[in-house]
């Protein structure tokens, strides 16, 4: 239905003329009860503009206009009516946001002229909203890349924090959270501003100094500043901010919220964090989540027992995978690598259990062209011997 217009009315005579009139202007589809629109919404695409009547059988067109902007919130919306008193033009903006409002009878010119400029409305709306996704989605991508090969050891930390929060969402029946969806991929993004030597006493759970573990804590506020430049993620910013706040009120920021005040989002973050630094490169086990119970004062104890029913592992699961090696011209974005691939020096190129990017791919072919690598990749791969894509 994109690009049509639905015109609603429970006069059927009245919507034959109309469909006649308009059918060399414009691709018409009709309705003769809220109901049934309702119905056609949920059905198929939405259309462009909806006209709908004020006085039908069953629902009028305020109720009617009100659960199309729920349905289809781009879809513009015009009401026709032959009851055109202040109270019903007042619900209409107010509770269908309507484009236009016309009188019965309306000349052919005077609908014509609202309905052009009801799907000119219409194309503009979903372009601006197509060019935002598309923003939105390049600059997340922009900030995984510059992750990806600044610091392999975040990237594979946010592609299982990823992971994790896409198997609670499937698991528990927990809607789809975009925001919490984009700051998983995110929250290690203000690691990348530390020096190696220290995201290396990280990485190996070395006791840090004074200023070492201020740099560390501050890295979540980092990360705000850097998300809060993208239009639409002031929300996600705010998510990664609070990432490392304790719900006892411990933990950075200092002067943060506690307990439920802090947004949920937040909460199981926390809770994903710690249990990466506990987990390393194996699954979560119950001994790790023994490590996190120790200190069950920093979270939510009813949102840690579903994450521990969602994701601790039966023992023995934490064998290494299986895994085959392929030349880099093989790759696919989204396989993941069983072990380290290490370059010149012995620095790390990607991290274990890391699903590769196209920015991996073209680096690590470059790096075998030239020899700096073997052109052999240890890919995990499936029962049938077959590379899976994380």
């Amino acid at each position: 239905m994109s690009d049509t217009v639905l015109i609603i009315d429970d006069d059927a005579n009245l919507l034959s003329a109309m469909k006649r009139q308009l059918r060399s202007r414009f691709a018409v589809t009709t309705a003769q009860s809220g109901e049934e629109a309702l119905t056609l919404l949920g059905a198929s695409e939405a259309p462009a503009v909806v006209l709908c009547d004020m006085r039908m059988g069953g629902m009028n067109g305020v109720e009617t206009l009100r659960k199309v902007r729920d349905l289809a919130p781009d879809t513009v919306r015009m009401m026709l009516t032959g009851n055109a008193d202040t109270q019903t033009a007042i619900d209409a903006i107010n509770e269908g946001n309507i484009f236009r409002f016309f009188s019965k009878p309306c000349t052919p010119q005077v609908l014509e002229a609202g309905l052009d400029a009801a799907v000119a409305q219409y194309r503009l709306v979903t372009a601006e909203r197509e060019l935002l996704e598309k923003t939105l989605s390049g600059s997340i991508r922009v900030l995984m890349d510059m992750l990806a090969l600044t610091y392999p050891r975040g990237y594979a930390r946010a592609a299982r924090l990823r992971g994790w929060v896409r198997k609670m969402t499937r698991d528990n029946n927990m809607p789809h959270r975009w925001q919490l969806d984009i700051a998983s991929m995110l929250a290690p993004l203000g690691l990348v501003a530390l020096p190696e030597a220290v995201l290396a006493k990280l990485h190996r759970r070395e006791p840090l100094s004074d200023d070492e573990r201020a740099m560390v804590e501050r890295s979540p506020e980092a990360a705000r500043n850097v998300i809060n430049h993208i239009p639409r993620l002031q929300g996600v910013a705010e998510i990664v901010y609070l990432q490392n706040r304790g719900f006892d009120g411990s933990g950075f920021p200092a002067e943060g919220p506690s307990g439920v005040d802090i947004p949920f989002d937040s909460r199981l973050l926390r809770i994903l964090n710690d249990l990466g630094d506990v987990v390393g490169d194996s699954v979560p086990l119950a001994g790790h989540f023994a490590e996190l119970e120790a200190n069950a004062r920093w979270y939510d104890g009813a949102l840690l027992r579903k994450v521990r029913l969602c994701l601790e592992a039966p023992a023995g699961k934490g064998i290494k995978p299986a895994f085959r090696k392929l030349s880099t011209d093989t790759l696919i974005a989204g396989m993941v690598v069983s072990d380290d691939v290490v370059g010149e020096g012995g620095r790390l190129l990607l991290a274990a259990l890391t699903p590769v990017s196209e920015a991996h791919i073209e680096r690590l072919r470059n790096l075998a062209r030239l020899r700096v690598i073997a052109d052999a990749i240890p890919i995990i791969v499936d029962e049938r011997g077959q590379p899976k894509v994380g």
